[in-house]
């Protein structure tokens, strides 16, 4: 009996000692850390919002995007691009009470809100392994949210790019342009069906989602390109869960909580991973190819990886290009036809910079570097528009930018939406349309050219940059050459935070074949 009593004793007193231990472990990293790391910024003069329990300044967020999108609603839809107080209207709050650098929290995620220029400048040319993606974002999730590849393993962020690089996309861009122009004319042909004979109000978001998906598909998965379809409309219902839950990131152990949304994205991982898998082992079996899932498996092979890692590569690049060369290029198609909508003198001068460049021709890659004013227009658009609002990187040691000592385990986030509109650089018709300003190129548009990212900049630049600006190029270059276009009455402008700035209603116009 008294050995029984004492076994009782033992089992109680570990049970406590199990939870005290836990307890001890929630207080350090829900009330002790956050609070230490916030007081070393404060003793540097940086303040922000306070934070709740548990939900740090969400409620906040939450409550000040509902009241901006009821007052949207009341009012008249006129077009207007502060995408600034759109998507983050809280952030215009906050900067007008606490300057352009101040700290916020996202539940126990701290976050360092920089739009110095002068501290973003040096933040965009860090290239420290120390300083990498955000330890809040789960590996799985990283290259959807736009934050590269390969997670938070500096070194392997490091080799992929080396293997990766650059000028390999570039190179593989040329010989996809083909791809890109027989796409393009599957679009035109259906649209010269439907507005025969007179002008047809089309709602272009479907179609050009079907352009991207379809250069995409055929690029990374070649001849198999019905199973990069699958894959791709499988990452497109993953990221729109994402999105509904990007707020409660930082509240602890929410991603862990079985709901309904939760389990609907765990088993979507699940399936895009068996599937990308399936699809590498069925490539392996094939000789040779050029197609992208080609490039990256044979980048794969070379790398000096474990399996695992080999595994984690390839479905975190195809994720990848994913995000940049299907989600980003299809809204920023959509957005930069609204502005030539919006716009017709532009729309004319592009048309006619096409028919001279191209004649009776299909763009090719040397028509396609001679469209000067077409890329003016794009880059105008992807300012006013830029797919990520956000570049957001975490402090995995403690780093100096400026004067700023930003502590090891702090989040920094560059918000560009707000930087590509800003009137003391971009000069007063900061928030206008007005491709002219990018005559000189980027160097030429404002006083300071490193604060215009639209594909990030320094050594994070995005890797599909050449292939998202060539289809963007060929498909408004075909559009434009075979319609003329305007807003439809059905257009309400409303930009809307989707992991990406995309319409919240989507874009009509009125299309006319010439």
């Amino acid at each position: 009996m008294e050995l029984l009593l004492l076994l009782v004793k033992i089992i109680i007193t570990i049970s406590l000692l199990a939870l005290v231990s836990t307890l001890m472990k929630m207080c350090e990293a829900l009330i002790l850390k956050p609070k230490r790391l916030r007081s070393i910024l404060r003793k540097q003069g940086i303040r922000g919002p306070p934070p709740s329990f548990l939900l740090g300044n969400t409620g906040d967020m939450k409550k000040m995007k509902s009241s901006a999108k009821k007052a949207q609603q009341k009012g008249e839809q006129a077009i207007t691009h502060n995408c600034s107080s759109a998507v983050y209207p809280v952030f215009d709050e906050w900067r007008k009470s606490y300057g352009p650098i101040f700290m916020f929290s996202l539940g126990n995620i701290q976050i360092l809100h920089v739009n110095d220029p002068e501290v973003v400048k040096e933040i965009s040319i860090c290239n420290s392994l120390d300083f990498g993606k955000p330890s809040y974002q789960s590996k799985e999730h990283g290259p959807l949210l736009g934050q590269g590849i390969l997670a938070s393993n500096g070194a392997s962020w490091a080799h992929q790019r080396k293997i990766l690089s650059p000028e390999l996309y570039m190179n593989k861009v040329k010989g996809m342009m083909k791809i890109m122009v027989e796409s393009s004319m599957t679009l035109v042909n259906s649209w010269r069906i439907e507005s025969e004979g007179g002008v047809a109000d089309v709602h272009i978001d479907e179609y050009m989602k079907s352009f991207s998906g379809d250069v995409i598909s055929r690029a990374c998965f070649g001849s198999n390109y019905s199973k990069g379809e699958e894959i791709f409309l499988k990452l497109g219902a993953l990221k729109e869960h994402l999105s509904k839950k990007f707020f409660y990131n930082g509240i602890p152990g929410m991603r862990y909580f079985p709901t309904k949304s939760s389990r609907e994205i765990w088993r979507l991982e699940k399936e895009i991973r068996a599937l990308i898998l399936k699809a590498v082992k069925e490539r392996k079996q094939e000789a040779s190819g050029n197609d992208l899932l080609h490039t990256i498996l044979e980048a794969a092979t070379n790398g000096g990886f474990s399996q695992d890692e080999t595994d984690r590569f390839i479905v975190d690049n195809c994720k990848n290009i994913y995000s940049a060369g299907y989600e980003n290029t299809a809204v920023s198609a959509t957005w930069t036809l609204m502005l030539l909508a919006s716009n017709p003198e532009w729309q004319a001068r592009v048309r006619a910079e096409v028919l001279q460049v191209c004649g009776s021709q299909m763009p090719d890659a040397d028509m396609v570097r001679k469209m000067k004013t077409l890329t003016m227009v794009i880059h105008e658009s992807l300012r006013l528009y830029p797919p990520t609002p956000v570049v957001s990187r975490e402090a995995l040691e403690d780093l100096k930018f400026g004067d700023i000592q930003v502590p090891k385990g702090f989040n920094v986030w560059t918000m560009l939406v707000t930087l590509h509109q800003d009137p003391d650089i971009w000069g007063p018709d900061a928030k206008e349309f007005n491709p002219e300003r990018f005559v000189n190129g980027i160097n030429g548009a404002c006083k300071l050219p490193h604060v215009y990212m639209p594909f990030g900049v320094g050594p994070r630049t995005c890797l599909g940059q050449n292939f998202a600006m060539a289809e963007l190029k060929i498909i408004l270059a075909l559009i434009v050459s075979n319609f003329s276009f305007s807003l439809s009455p059905k257009y309400r402008h409303s930009p809307s935070l989707r992991l990406v700035i995309a319409p919240e209603h989507g874009v009509n116009l009125l299309i006319k074949s010439l």
